[in-house]
């Protein structure tokens, strides 16, 4: 009857002991302010740039259309994939980095967004009734130029390189972590085992 006791009291004292040291892995995970802007940043860039495909299909549309204004199609058609090209960068696919190097930089695709803002705003078309669509140009051009020298200035100032730097900290991190709250699962295992082996 005294063994009965002692197991349930032992199995008492692994849960307690359990809770604790679990409580003891997950600390209270800080937000790196840096990491957070440069995401913001990102999506905004983004949005800008399929703001900018959004805008070059609306044109390359139009010059089709317009038959006498095939180049101008074509040319709005190359603007359409390299701006595609700048929202892949955006979501840092390994696969887009891994191949194309130059965008791993922030100089560099600071650079491929500035050219494709100057793509998307050349050879406008001024005429009364595409008011709208020219001031969605202007937007889409200016904003994501403005994207782009923030790139080139933050690029220069290394501020890539020290997002990424943080970004290998939070992600070694996160797996030491893990790796302690597998090894945490795997000593309360052991634990019930030996509760039930001495019951």
């Amino acid at each position: 009857m005294e063994r009965g006791g002692e197991g349930a009291a032992a199995g008492t004292t692994a849960a307690a002991t359990a809770a604790s040291s679990s409580q003891t892995i997950r600390p209270g995970r800080r937000v790196d302010p840096l990491l957070v802007t440069c995401r913001f940043f990102s999506v905004v860039t983004a949005l800008t740039a399929i703001l900018c495909i959004v805008s070059n299909v609306i044109a390359a549309i139009r010059s089709f259309k317009n038959k006498s204004d095939i180049f101008d199609g074509i040319f709005r058609c190359y603007a359409v994939v390299i701006a595609f090209f700048v929202v892949l960068a955006e979501t840092e696919w390994e696969f887009i980095l891994k191949n194309w190097k130059v965008l791993e930089y922030w100089a560099g695709r600071g650079m491929l967004q500035i050219f494709v803002a100057v793509m998307t705003r050349a050879f406008p078309a001024y005429s009364v009734e595409q008011r709208e669509f020219i001031l969605l140009q202007e937007a889409a051009s200016y904003l994501l130029l403005a994207c782009g020298a923030v790139y080139v200035v933050s690029g220069i100032l290394c501020i890539g390189f020290l997002k990424r730097a943080r970004e290998e900290k939070e992600t070694s991190k996160d797996r030491v972590v893990k790796d302690l709250q597998e090894l945490e699962r795997q000593k309360q295992e052991l634990e019930q085992l030996l509760i039930s082996d001495s019951v």
